[in-house]
Parts: structure tokens; C-alpha cells; sequence
């Protein structure tokens, strides 16, 4: 690993002998300004504030609530570029196991969370390669609500890697085909205590004007192995059609989860689109401690979320129901009974720079 890891660096650094002859192109500044208001239907208020439905973002109950301050600062000078990304808020630094301060699993202990921080050189216009933190690879959807038409996440997102500390090669075979292989510390960790052990790799496709796809697969101990597959097809300029289907496997049998998810978009004018997403998402089984060679069936569930997106410029407003169900009866309803449903309402607004 250790001599993987010194040929990656230094491809990187044989780049830079020669000097870039582009001129430099101006400091970009982009981003995202977030709040919402969700009510679970059921009035449920757990003592945290929170409600049924948990996933990443979006938990608080009856509340005007914040999301974050996303900003993204990114330049380019001849073939070298880098991106600095940082949020401030819940939806940003909440989320992560490792906050900016380094403390493990502590939301207290600041408000701000690295989103991106990473430096690339094009060798060709071909072959490229990437180092520092970078959003993740993995999946459909993203931390930026700016980038996601449903306000709500997965269950898919929430469980999978949100960013990946590494270095990357990527290469584009043609206009249609790319590949990337990279070596990783373990999930959303700036520092790897263990050493750099992930291996991830992308193969990208792009079958038809319109079709993008793309295969992935991370694997590392003590991350564990993920495959996942997301792809997305603008029908017409109204229709756009999206999957995302996933297996999880955790390291020694502890479990992970496997599921899919179908998305479907449609603009029915310039300043109001339509849009659902379907998932079924389950928890594998797990070797149950207390009884040797018995296993523990992991829950399952259905969700559907329904959104709409109002534009007025740059500001989206975002109205959302969201339906889920599990196999185990661990909501609660009006009475504060156990039960296996569980739906609520979201309203939000995202405002993108």
C-alpha cells in the first residue's frame, strides 16, 4: 500500500515540471443559503426535538429550522485548479462522524463543517488526478440541498460515505466512456489512525446524448465493501428519469443494507417542476450475541416523497410529503402507540449563488 501510495504522488508532482502555459481564470464564488419547516403528522416530538422520519437532514419537529451557509470558492491556472468548500450549520457539519475540530460523533463543539478542500492537475486532457477531501463518489444525491430536487434524503444517502479523503486518477477513454481509481481513508475522516486502507474505483458511461451512468465501488476495513450504481436520463427538456440501487456489506458479517431508489422529475413550466422518488431500503441481517448461530432480521421500509420546486430566480422553494413504512413498528402515531408508518410535511427554501 505504502508503494501505491508514493506512485500516486508522484504522477501528481511529475506534472508540475513543466509550466502551464493558460492564462489563469478568476476566483469562482458559488453556493447555497438554506431553512425549513417540517411537521411530522403524527405531532411526534422525541425529547431531542426531533421527529419519525430520521435521515440525514431535515429531522427538527414543528420548527423554523436552519439547514446551512454553503460556500465554495474554486480557481483554475493552466492545468492546475483547486476547490475550497465550507458550510456553516446543521445540514453541513451535523451529519459528519468527524466535525472540522476533529472530534468524534460531538455536533456541539462547532458549527462549521469542510464540505470539499482539494487540489487537481490535468496531465492531458485526458488523464487527471485529485487529492484532499472531496464529496463523495457514491450515490445519487448530495449534502448541497442546491444539488438534490427532494428536500428529504434517502435512506441511501444517509447511510452511505458523505466525503472521501484521498487521492484519484481519472481517465476518459472517449467522449462516453471515463474511468477513476483512488485510494481512501476510511469514510468521512480528514485523518486515516488506521492508515489509508479504501480502494474505490468509477466507471462512467454516457450510452446516449442525455444518459450519464455510473458504476462505483469503495472497499476498505473498517469500512466495509459498497457497490453502487447511479444513473440519470433527460428524456426531454421537461422529463428526467433517475436510479440509484446500492449493496452495502460491513467488515466480519456486522451487517449493512441494500436497496433502490427511482426518481422522476417533470417541468411543467419555467418556474414549477413535479417531482417523486420511490425507495425500498433494508438493513441486512446480524449474528444475534446473546444467541450463538441465530441471526437478527434487519428492518425494512418503503418510502415515497413528493416535491415540488417554485423558482423565483436564483431562490427555489420546495413543498414535500413524504410516506414511509417499516417492517418493525418503530414510529409513533397520534396516541403515542408503536406503529410501522409514519408521514410528515416539509417546506423549504433554497437559495443558490
Amino acid at each position: 500500500m505504502k508503494k501505491t501510495v508514493l506512485l500516486f504522488a508522484g504522477l501528481m508532482a511529475a506534472g508540475f515540471i513543466a509550466r502551464a502555459q493558460d492564462e489563469e481564470s478568476p476566483l469562482l464564488i458559488s453556493g447555497s443559503v438554506d431553512a425549513y419547516y417540517k411537521y411530522d403528522l403524527s405531532d411526534y416530538r422525541a425529547e431531542n426535538g426531533t421527529s419519525n422520519i430520521q435521515t440525514a437532514f431535515a429531522n427538527e419537529q414543528n420548527s423554523i429550522s436552519l439547514g446551512m451557509v454553503d460556500l465554495a470558492l474554486s480557481k483554475q491556472a493552466g492545468k492546475a485548479s483547486f476547490v475550497g468548500e465550507v458550510s456553516f450549520g446543521p445540514r453541513g457539519q451535523g451529519q459528519s462522524l468527524v466535525n472540522a475540530a476533529g472530534e468524534y460523533g460531538d455536533e456541539s463543539a462547532n458549527s462549521f463543517h469542510i464540505q470539499n478542500l482539494y487540489v487537481s492537475y490535468a496531465f492531458t486532457e485526458q488523464f487527471s488526478m485529485t487529492a484532499g477531501f472531496m464529496g463523495t463518489f457514491i450515490g445519487y444525491e448530495v449534502i448541497s440541498p442546491k444539488g438534490n430536487f427532494n428536500y428529504s434524503t434517502s435512506r441511501l444517502f444517509s447511510y452511505g460515505p458523505f466525503q472521501n479523503a484521498g487521492i484519484k486518477a481519472n481517465y476518459a477513454f472517449s467522449e462516453k466512456v471515463g474511468l477513476m481509481v483512488g485510494l481512501f481513508n476510511d469514510w468521512n475522516l480528514y485523518q486515516d489512525f488506521n492508515g489509508v486502507s479504501d480502494f474505490g474505483a468509477q466507471l462512467s458511461v454516457a450510452p446516449l446524448e442525455g444518459w450519464n451512468a455510473y458504476i462505483n465501488f469503495i472497499t476498505g476495513s473498517p469500512s466495509g465493501t459498497e457497490i453502487d450504481l447511479t444513473t440519470a436520463y433527460q428524456v426531454t427538456n421537461a422529463l428526467k428519469i433517475g436510479l440509484n440501487a446500492a449493496d452495502f456489506s460491513a467488515p466480519d458479517d456486522a451487517g449493512g443494507f441494500q436497496g433502490g431508489a427511482l426518481y422522476a422529475q417533470y417541468g411543467l413550466s419555467e418556474v414549477f417542476a413535479l417531482g417523486a422518488r420511490g425507495e425500498i431500503f433494508q438493513f441486512k441481517d446480524t449474528a444475534d450475541p446473546d444467541n450463538p448461530g441465530m441471526q437478527i432480521e434487519g428492518n425494512r421500509y418503503f418510502s415515497f416523497t413528493l416535491s415540488g420546486n417554485v423558482k423565483a430566480g436564483p431562490l427555489t422553494l420546495i413543498p414535500e410529503v413524504r410516506f414511509d413504512s417499516s417492517s418493525a413498528d418503530e414510529f409513533m402515531d397520534s396516541d403515542m402507540n408503536f406503529t410501522g408508518q409514519a408521514s410528515q410535511f416539509v417546506l423549504a427554501a433554497v437559495y443558490a449563488f
